[in-house]
C-alpha cells in the first residue's frame, strides 16, 4: 500500500490534538464561569473527613474536566487557612480519580451525541438569558467539540495503520516503554491537560496504531505530566499550599513510575484490565487513580508532614520582601504610554494586597487574632500609599499633555485605584471592626448564618480574582462575566439578608446577637465586590457592551 503522505497526516493529526485540548479548556471555563462559586464552597466544606474531602475533589474534577483546575483552587483554600494541607491532599487525590472517571466518559461513541450536544448548546449559548444557561449551553458545544475531535483522530490515523514507517515508530515506543513514559508526561505538561493527552493515547491505541504497552505507559506518563503542571502553577504559592502540592506529586509521579517498573516486567497484567487495546489503557488509568487514593487516604498527614520539613515558609518571606518593589517607572515621564503600563502593573500589586486581606478576614470571625488585625492594618496603610502615589504618578505623567486616548485611560486607572483604595478601606474600618465586635461582645452566629457568611465571601473572593485577572488580560468577555457576576452578588446578598431575617422571626438567639454584625457583613463585603467590579466597566466602554444608563 503506498505511504499516506507525512505532510497531510501530521496536519490532520494536530489539527485533531489542538480541537480537542481547546475543547477540554472550553468545557471548564463553561463550569467555572457558571459554577464557580458552588464549587468553591463545595471545596472548603469539605473539611469534614478525609473520605468526604476525596469525594468533593471527585465530583469537582468531573465537573471542570481536569485535576489541574480542582488543584489551583484547593491551594488557594490552605494558603489562605480554610483548609489544612492534609485535607487538601485528599481532595487532590479524589481529584486525580475523577480527571480518570472523565477519559472513561469522553470515550463514549455515539453518532446522534454530537449533533445533538451542538443544537441544545448553540441554542442555549445564542438564547439564552442568563450567564448560567449560556454556559452550560458552552460546556455542551465543548463535550460536543471532545467527540468531534476524537472521530477527527480516528479518520487521521486509520490510514496510517498500514504504513511501514508509522508502525516502526510506534512499535519502538512499544517496546521502550520508559521513552513512551516520558514522551506521555511531556505531552501532557505541554497541552496542559492530563484528559486531553490520554484521550489522545487511548484513541491511537484503539486504531491498532499505538502497542497497548506503549499506550499504557505514556498514560501513566501523563499522571506524572499531569501532577507537574499544579506543581509549577503554584510555585508562588504560600509553603502550605505548595507542600500539599508537592505530596500528590510525589504519590502520583512516584506512583506512576512504580507501575512502570513492574509493567515492564509483567506485561501481561494488563490482560486483566480488558480484551481491548484501548480498554486496558484507559482502566489502567482508572485502576491506578482509584488504587493511589485508597492507599494513600491513610497517609495523608505523615505525607504532608514530610514535605513539610522539605518545604519551608523562606521562600514567601523573600518572595514579599521583592514584591515591594514599585511597577511606577520615573523614567517613563516622557513616554505615556510606558508609564500608563507601568501604572497598571502597580494596580494589580495594590489589588493583589487587597486580595490577601480579604483572604485573611474571615478567621477573625470566628477567633481574634490581634497580629493578623495588625497585618491587616499595615497593609491597609500600604495600599493608601500606592494609591497615593498612583494618582501623583499620574498627575505627573499628564503636565506634558495627553492625546485623547491616553488621557482616557489615565482616568481610567485613576478610578480603578480610588476603587481599590475603598475596597481597603472597607476590609479595615467594617469588616475588621465587626470581627472584633464580635469578639468583645462574646457573641457566636448561628451555624447556618456563619456558612451564609463565609459562602458570600468565597464568591466575592472568587469575583476579586477574576477581576485580577481581568486587569492583566483586558479580555472583554471576562470583564462581562465580572460585571454580571456584580448582580449576582446583589441578588445574593437580598436574598441572605431575608434569610437572616427569617431566622430573627423565629426568635433563635444566635441571629438575634449577632444580627446586625450579620447585616453589615454581608452590605460590606458587597461594597468590596463593587469596587473590584470596576475594573471591568473602562473594557466593556470600549467594547461597546455598557449602557449609559440603567434608567428606562
Amino acid at each position: 500500500m503506498q505511504e499516506p503522505a507525512l505532510l497531510s497526516f501530521l496536519l490532520h493529526i494536530a489539527g485533531a490534538a489542538a480541537l480537542l485540548i481547546w475543547s477540554v479548556r472550553l468545557v471548564r471555563t463553561g463550569v467555572e464561569r457558571a459554577f464557580a462559586p458552588q464549587l468553591r464552597q463545595a471545596l472548603r466544606r469539605a473539611s469534614g473527613n478525609r473520605a468526604l474531602a476525596a469525594g468533593t475533589g471527585t465530583l469537582a474534577a468531573v465537573f471542570l474536566q481536569s485535576s489541574t483546575a480542582v488543584a489551583v483552587l484547593v491551594a488557594n483554600f490552605v494558603a489562605k487557612g480554610s483548609l489544612v494541607p492534609a485535607i487538601g491532599l485528599a481532595i487532590l487525590l479524589g481529584a486525580d480519580v475523577g480527571s480518570a472517571v472523565v477519559s472513561q466518559i469522553l470515550l463514549i461513541r455515539q453518532d446522534f451525541l454530537v449533533p445533538l450536544l451542538l443544537l441544545a448548546g448553540v441554542v442555549l449559548f445564542l438564547r439564552g438569558r442568563s450567564g448560567t444557561v449560556r454556559q452550560t449551553g458552552r460546556i455542551l458545544i465543548g463535550l460536543a467539540l471532545i467527540f468531534l475531535s476524537l472521530d477527527m483522530i480516528r479518520d487521521a490515523t486509520a490510514p496510517m495503520v498500514d504504513s511501514t514507517g508509522t508502525q516502526a515508530v510506534m512499535a519502538y515506543l512499544g517496546r521502550d516503554i520508559f521513552s513512551a513514559f516520558a514522551v506521555g508526561a511531556l505531552f501532557a505538561w505541554a497541552v496542559h491537560s492530563s484528559v486531553a493527552a490520554v484521550l489522545l493515547f487511548v484513541t491511537l491505541a484503539s486504531q491498532s496504531l499505538l502497542p497497548v504497552e506503549g499506550a499504557a505507559a505514556m498514560v501513566l506518563g501523563a499522571n506524572l505530566g499531569g501532577a507537574f503542571i499544579a506543581y509549577v502553577l503554584t510555585l508562588a504559592s504560600p509553603a502550605p499550599a505548595r507542600q500539599m502540592i508537592c505530596a500528590n506529586l510525589l504519590l502520583r509521579g512516584g506512583g506512576a513510575a512504580l507501575l512502570l517498573l513492574v509493567l515492564s516486567q509483567r506485561p501481561d497484567l494488563l490482560g486483566y484490565l480488558g480484551a481491548e487495546a484501548s480498554r486496558q489503557a484507559i482502566n489502567l488509568h482508572l485502576a491506578f487513580n482509584a488504587a493511589l487514593a485508597l492507599v494513600a487516604l491513610g497517609l495523608i498527614h505523615p505525607l504532608c508532614a514530610l514535605c513539610a520539613k522539605l518545604i519551608t515558609g523562606k521562600a514567601d518571606r523573600e518572595a514579599a520582601t521583592l514584591a515591594e518593589i514599585s511597577a511606577l517607572d520615573p523614567a517613563a515621564m516622557d513616554r505615556p504610554g510606558r508609564g500608563l503600563d507601568s501604572t497598571a502593573r502597580e494596580l494589580l500589586r495594590m489589588g493583589q494586597k487587597i486580595e490577601g486581606m480579604l483572604n485573611a478576614i474571615d478567621p477573625l470571625y470566628d477567633q481574634w487574632d490581634a497580629a493578623a488585625a495588625t497585618a491587616i492594618r499595615e497593609q491597609d496603610k500600604t495600599v493608601k500609599k500606592i494609591h497615593f502615589e498612583i494618582k501623583l504618578y499620574l498627575a505627573q505623567l499628564g503636565r506634558g499633555g495627553l492625546d485623547e486616548e491616553l488621557g482616557k485611560r489615565s482616568m481610567e486607572l485613576a478610578g480603578i485605584s480610588t476603587a481599590l483604595e475603598a475596597a481597603s478601606d472597607t476590609i479595615v474600618r467594617s469588616l475588621l471592626t465587626l470581627a472584633r465586635r464580635r469578639d468583645n461582645e462574646g457573641v457566636a452566629f448561628s451555624e447556618v448564618g456563619r456558612r451564609e457568611i463565609s459562602d458570600f465571601l468565597d464568591r466575592v473572593q472568587g469575583n476579586v480574582h477574576l477581576a485580577l485577572n481581568v486587569m492583566m488580560n483586558q479580555n472583554p468577555a471576562e470583564a462581562r462575566d465580572l460585571v454580571e457576576a456584580k448582580e449576582k452578588v446583589r441578588t445574593v446578598e437580598q436574598k441572605l439578608q431575608r434569610n437572616h431575617l427569617g431566622r430573627l422571626r423565629e426568635g433563635l438567639t444566635e441571629s438575634i446577637e449577632t444580627s446586625s454584625i450579620h447585616q453589615e457583613t454581608l452590605r460590606s463585603l458587597k461594597q468590596i465586590n463593587t469596587s473590584f467590579s470596576m475594573v471591568g466597566y473602562p473594557i466593556l466602554a470600549r467594547t461597546g457592551d455598557l449602557l449609559k444608563s440603567r434608567l428606562s
